[in-house]
């Protein structure tokens, strides 16, 4: 990542996150560095000029740090907490400044990701093999992104085609707990157009997630990804993208109601499988010398869940969201009028989300069987969204958005954002706040139920809502090699969705009174060496407790992480470290006679890793994970990996 020669490949942390700017540098000796920009909804900015907290992973990064889900790079992320339920593959909860798992938005190439039954997206299955970058703004984010963007996003881009030719690209990688990865990727174009086809395949044996027995929980996916990009004209565009994930993942289960092992995970033969298949086809339209762009895109998401116990289906699910967009976007300047750049945006989108769940046969046995609970619903969202760009004096920026929903099956309602940053000329500071407010509509489960039939819908709960702020400020030191970034966010919900027991001993869900309150600092710094050093920090003090005070779960009020890396031998070996802190959080346990809460200790993580370049297209590496073999729960009752240790090949043509 930083070459022997001093400052380039520069590391910068960027509101509060890591991003790696690509650099030029000119016939003086000066280092012009590139712009890095992410996307806030409606279009593309440059990163530095939105108000907003965020953070940048490129895809280098992710490469030379040797991760394999994207989860395990957002565990590095500033704000972000990472629940994985077992072993690799298993359900895995990404919860951001304190809020819920659903409460984060997940995009993949333009398309929401996110499940529609549950409302929330299971990192468990998500590989990084084909991941070209990842942004992530934390904060509300709804007026920009709609429901589920309550306390951020995390939006994912895949490599794209290239015009220069074609390209094949591919790992190959082993390790302990019988793992095994490989993947390819082809990538190739012409003058008119791109296009990119990656697959990727990995499966471990895994280790007993119980701690009764001995049977292993193992995992195996594959994902098929593809984008395409055609110039109909010089100002016309069309492009699509593919993706297609099957999964099968090793499950152990709860000892069962009344029985010794009620709340524990007990060995068992149960499995779950997964596809998910998203696709989008866009036209983009630039006309009057690109002062107006013009973009529509329909996409279309679809997951199918199923419950295996010795191989024979038990139940399952499956959801489906057809979305389709219009935006317009206007730029102008005024440079009698304070040097300025303007943009302006307005757009539609309409959602329609359909969602059904298969009944086991006890099911029907069950004295709490509901027959509409199986039934087949939909819902529709109808969504306008404005916004403005305004670019002041080359320091000053400002944004600000305002959106719609209107649904027909709940309260419609309207979120804003306002986001301002400022960089101070000559004093390499750049200061950063933003306000908004956030919308997270109940899930198909919370409205109608699932199963077991003892959990009973609720048609008449209204979407939680959300008001948040933040303020950073960003110093950069030694002609910017070392830059550090220092934010305070806020956050609180209402109309926060729990469950409750009813009288005929079933489980209901509804909007619980008062505001949950979240509120932290997240700290962050990079330092550049010269000598091919470079060491990256965070810190995150999160305090996020419900409407009555009681702290959330499975979020910890102290993380952080520290990375080094050092690249020598002309660039051609590298070798890195990455340490991990959780502290002390809470969990429910439904375990008698123990209470309903517990408290999962503090632990702290070591990953070692080093790879060496035989050429410019052939490149060996290793890494060890969880190198003090530290023995800790992310979720209660779950085991978690000890040591284990990879090598692999990796090469282009």
């Amino acid at each position: 990542m930083l070459k022997q020669t001093g400052f380039a490949g520069a590391v910068f942390i960027l509101s509060g996150g890591v991003a790696v700017a690509q650099d030029q540098t000119g016939a003086d000796g000066s280092i012009t560095l590139d712009p890095i920009y992410i996307n806030l909804g409606q279009s593309q900015i440059e990163a530095e000029k939105s108000g907003r907290a965020y953070t940048v992973i490129t895809g280098e990064q992710l490469v030379q740090n040797q991760t394999r889900y994207v989860a395990d790079a957002l565990r590095q992320v500033p704000g972000f907490a990472v629940s994985r339920a077992g072993s690799y593959g298993g359900l895995t909860q990404v919860r951001v400044r304190g809020a819920e798992a659903n409460h984060l938005l997940v995009m993949i190439d333009g398309v929401e990701a996110s499940e529609t039954g549950n409302g929330e997206f299971d990192f468990g299955g998500l590989q990084v093999a084909d991941v070209d970058h990842i942004e992530i703004l934390r904060g509300p984010q709804s007026a920009f992104w709609g429901s589920n963007a309550l306390a951020g996003v995390v939006n994912i881009i895949t490599k794209g085609g290239t015009r220069d030719g074609f390209k094949i690209s591919g790992r190959s990688e082993a390790g302990t707990d019988g793992t095994w990865l490989g993947n390819v990727l082809l990538q190739g174009g012409a003058e008119n157009y791109d296009f990119a086809l990656s697959g990727s395949y990995r499966q471990n044996d895994g280790f007993n997630i119980s701690n009764f027995g001995s049977e292993k929980d193992g995992d195996k996916n594959g994902t098929i990804n593809g984008k395409f990009k055609v110039d109909i004209t010089p100002d016309i565009v069309v492009d699509g993208t593919f993706r297609y994930v099957n999964r099968r993942s090793d499950l152990d289960l709860d000892g069962g109601y009344g029985t010794p092992f009620q709340g524990l995970v007990v060995d068992g033969d149960d499995q779950t499988t997964t596809k998910e298949l998203l696709g989008s086809l866009g036209i983009t339209w630039t006309s009057f010398d690109g002062a107006l762009t013009q973009k529509a895109r329909i996409s279309d998401t679809n997951t199918l869940r199923d419950y295996l116990k010795h191989d024979e289906y038990i139940s399952g699910n499956e959801g489906n969201r057809l979305t389709g967009t219009y935006q317009a976007i206007y730029k102008f300047e005024t440079p009698a009028f304070a040097d300025a750049k303007h943009q302006i945006t307005a757009g539609y989108e309409g959602e329609r989300e359909t969602f059904r769940q298969r009944p086991a046969d006890a099911d029907f046995a069950s004295p709490y069987f509901d027959a509409s609970q199986f039934e087949k619903h939909d819902r529709t969202t109808h969504s306008l969204v404005s916004e403005y760009r305004g670019e002041f004096f080359d320091q000053l920026y400002l944004n600000a958005a305002v959106r719609h929903d209107a649904n027909d099956r709940f309260k419609d309602a309207s979120t804003y954002s306002f986001g301002a940053a400022w960089k101070i000329p000559g004093w390499g500071t750049r200061l950063h706040s933003s306000v908004g407010t956030g919308i997270t509509n109940p899930s198909f489960y919370e409205q109608f139920g699932y199963i077991p039939s003892s959990y009973k819908g609720n048609p008449d709960l209204r979407p939680e809502k959300s008001l948040g702020w933040d303020f950073g400020v960003e110093q950069s030191f030694f002609d910017e090699q070392l830059v550090v970034d220092v934010t305070y966010f806020q956050q609180n919900l209402t109309d926060e969705i729990t469950s409750i027991a009813t009288p005929d001993f079933r489980y209901t869900p509804i909007n619980q009174d008062g505001r949950s309150k979240r509120q932290g600092v997240e700290v962050a710094a990079t330092l550049n060496l010269t000598g091919g050093f470079t060491t990256t920090a965070s810190y995150t003090y999160t305090d996020a407790k419900d409407p009555d005070g009681e702290i959330e779960i499975r979020r910890p009020k102290h993380s952080g992480s520290l990375n080094a890396a050092y690249t020598f031998y002309e660039d051609r070996a590298r070798v890195f470290s990455e340490v991990t802190f959780n502290g002390k959080m809470q969990d429910t346990a439904f375990t008698p006679p123990l209470p309903s809460r517990v408290t999962l200790k503090d632990y702290t993580l070591v990953n070692i890793g080093g790879s060496y370049k035989f050429s410019d297209k052939i490149e060996a590496y290793a890494r060890i994970e969880n190198l003090f073999d530290e023995d800790y729960q992310e979720v209660f009752g779950f085991n978690t990996p000890g040591r284990t240790a990879f090598v692999g090949l990796k090469g282009s043509f």
